[in-house]
C-alpha cells in the first residue's frame, strides 16, 4: 500500500481549500466564534481543525470514505487484518473489546493488575471476572504480568470462559509473554485481547518488546497518544483471525462510542502512521540510544536505581520496554510521589508516573538533547535536595497475598446493590460497593464485590496519610467506605 498517503489529512487540506461554510456543529465554526482570549492561549489552528467527520470530511457509511482508507493503511502498517480508530481513548476501547468477547454474566479472564478502566468495564459490561493474579516482585513491590501457565490454570478451572484480557506493557514497562499466553488461549479456542495502551510504538522497531499482533493476539488496543505522536484520546483497535467478530466489535463500539468523533484525532492517527512507516525505525533507534544514555547516567547518581533488563533476567517479566525510565528513589529516603512533586515544584519537570517506591519518565521519538539534559539535571538536583524534603509517615505496604481479596459478589451486582457507608474501623469483612484506586498509579486495590480486609485498610489509610490520592472512592480520605448493605 502507498503509505505516503494520509487520507484524513488530505481531506482536511481539501476542506480548507474549498472554503466550505458549515451550518452545523461545532458551533465555533472553525474558530470564527472563539473568544480571542482562548485563541491566544490554545491557538486558532486547533479550532480550524476541529471538524466533525460527517460535516465535510467523510461519511463513515461509505466503505471507501477517507476514514476507511486511513484504517486500512494503519492495519497494513502494523500487520493487522483490520484496524479501527477510536476518539474516546483506550479506556472506552477496552470496554468495547471486552463486550465484543463476553456478554453480561459470561466469564472473562482478566489480569488483576488492571487499570481502573478495566474494572469499570467489568461493572458496565456485567461480565464475571476470573482474575489471573500477576507475578509479584517483593523487592521492588511491583506487579508484573501473569505467565502463560497462570492463564492455563484459570482456563482449566473455568473452561466456559470466553477469553482473556492481558495488560502489557504495564505502566512500568514490564511485558508479558504475549505469544505464550496467545498459544494457551488458542489451545482452548478462546481469543486473547491485549490492552497494549503503552505499546503503540512496538511494531516499528525490532529492539522493542514483541508487538501483540506479531505475537498472535486476536485483538489489540493501543493508546497512540501515550508513546506515539497523536493527540490525547487517540486509540486504535487492531484485529486478526476469526475469534472476534469484526461486526460485533463495530456494533459494540457504536454502542459505547461518541457520535461526534473528532477529526483532529483521526488526522493525527493518520499522520503518525505515515511518520512511523517512513521514519519510525530511525526515530525509535535514536530514542533507544537516548534511553540507554539516560539510564546509564541515572545509575551513576547516588540513591537512584533505574530498572532495566535485569527484571527479565530475574524471571519477573518476559521483556522490558527500555523507553520507560523507571527509577527507584527509596534510597533517598523519600517516596516516588514526593520525588514527583519535588521535580514538578522545583524543576518544572513532570514525570509520567510515580508510586510509593519509584518514578517513571517515558522517552519517545520526540525527545532530544535538550529534554535529555533537562531530565538529568532535574534528577541530579533531586539527589542533592532530597535531604530537605520533609519526611512523611511511611506507607505500610502489604504482601502480595494480602492484595488477593475474596470475590464475594459480581462487581456489577455489588456496585448497583443497596449500599451503606461504614467507618473504616468497621469495614473489614464487608463487601465493597466501590472501586478504591490509589493514585498514582490508578490500579484498584479494592474492586466492587471484593471483601475488605484489615491489611488493605491499613495500607489505604497509611497511603492517604502519606499524600496518596484516592479520587474514585466515595470518601477519598477513606475514613468511611461504601459497602453492600446487609439484609
Amino acid at each position: 500500500m502507498d503509505h505516503s498517503r494520509v487520507p484524513v489529512l488530505e481531506a482536511f487540506e481539501e476542506f480548507r481549500r474549498r472554503g466550505d461554510v458549515v451550518f452545523g456543529p461545532p458551533g465555533h465554526k472553525q474558530g470564527r466564534g472563539v473568544d480571542p482570549r482562548v485563541a491566544d492561549i490554545v491557538g486558532l489552528d486547533v479550532f480550524r481543525s476541529d471538524v466533525l467527520s460527517l460535516n465535510g470530511l467523510d461519511d463513515r457509511r461509505q466503505s471507501q470514505g477517507v476514514l476507511g482508507q486511513a484504517q486500512e493503511l494503519m492495519a497494513d502498517a502494523v500487520g493487522a487484518e483490520q484496524a479501527f480508530f477510536s476518539t474516546c481513548g483506550s479506556s472506552l476501547s477496552v470496554k468495547t473489546a471486552m463486550l465484543a468477547v463476553a456478554g453480561p454474566g459470561e466469564k472473562l479472564l482478566l489480569s488483576r493488575n488492571a487499570h481502573k478502566s478495566v474494572i469499570a468495564a467489568v461493572v458496565v459490561n456485567g461480565v464475571e471476572p476470573i482474575w489471573v493474579h500477576p507475578k509479584f516482585d517483593a523487592e521492588r513491590h511491583l506487579a508484573h504480568p501473569p505467565e502463560p501457565e497462570d492463564v492455563r490454570r484459570r482456563l482449566e478451572e473455568h473452561p466456559d470462559a470466553k477469553g482473556m484480557l492481558l495488560i502489557t506493557p504495564t505502566d512500568w514497562g514490564t511485558c508479558a509473554d504475549v505469544a505464550g499466553v496467545a498459544r494457551v488461549c488458542h489451545e482452548f479456542d478462546v481469543p486473547l485481547i491485549v490492552d497494549e495502551a503503552w505499546g503503540a510504538h512496538l511494531p516499528f522497531h525490532p529492539g522493542l518488546p514483541a508487538w501483540g499482533m506479531d505475537a498472535e493476539a486476536d485483538l489489540v488496543v493501543t493508546s497512540v497518544h501515550k508513546m506515539g505522536g497523536a493527540v490525547e484520546q487517540s486509540s486504535v483497535f487492531h484485529l486478526q483471525y476469526d475469534r472476534v467478530s469484526p461486526e460485533a466489535l463495530k456494533q459494540r463500539e457504536d454502542l459505547l462510542g461518541t457520535t461526534s468523533a473528532s477529526s483532529l484525532v483521526y488526522a493525527t492517527l493518520d499522520g503518525w502512521r505515515r511518520q512511523m512507516v517512513e521514519h519510525g525505525h530511525d526515530l525509535l533507534e535514536a530514542a533507544l540510544h537516548r534511553a540507554e544514555r539516560i539510564r546509564s547516567a541515572v545509575g551513576d547518581l547516588p540513591g537512584l536505581r533505574p530498572m532495566g533488563g535485569e527484571v527479565v533476567e530475574e524471571g519477573f517479566a518476559a521483556a522490558f520496554d527500555p523507553l520507560k525510565m523507571v527509577i527507584d528513589v527509596r534510597e533517598l529516603g523519600i517516596s516516588g510521589m514526593q520525588a514527583a512533586e519535588w521535580l514538578r515544584a522545583n524543576r518544572h519537570v513532570d514525570v509520567g508516573g510515580s508510586d510509593t517506591c519509584r518514578i517513571s519518565a517515558s522517552i519517545t521519538h520526540a525527545d532530544d538533547d535538550e529534554t535529555e539534559k533537562v531530565l538529568l539535571d532535574a534528577l541530579r538536583a533531586l539527589v542533592e535536595g532530597a535531604d530537605s524534603i520533609e519526611k512523611q509517615p511511611p506507607v505500610r505496604l502489604p504482601g502480595p497475598s494480602a492484595l488477593e481479596l475474596e470475590q464475594a459478589m459480581l462487581p456489577r451486582e455489588a456496585f448497583f446493590a443497596p449500599v451503606e457507608h461504614v467507618p473504616a474501623e468497621r469495614a473489614a469483612g464487608r463487601i465493597a460497593a466501590e472501586m478504591i484506586s490509589p493514585y498514582p498509579p490508578g490500579v484498584p486495590v479494592v474492586a466492587p464485590g471484593e471483601v475488605i480486609t484489615d491489611e488493605v485498610l491499613d495500607y489505604l489509610r497509611s497511603g492517604v496519610e502519606h499524600g496518596v490520592l484516592i479520587p474514585d472512592a466515595a470518601d477519598p480520605s477513606v475514613r468511611t467506605l461504601r459497602v453492600v448493605a446487609r439484609d
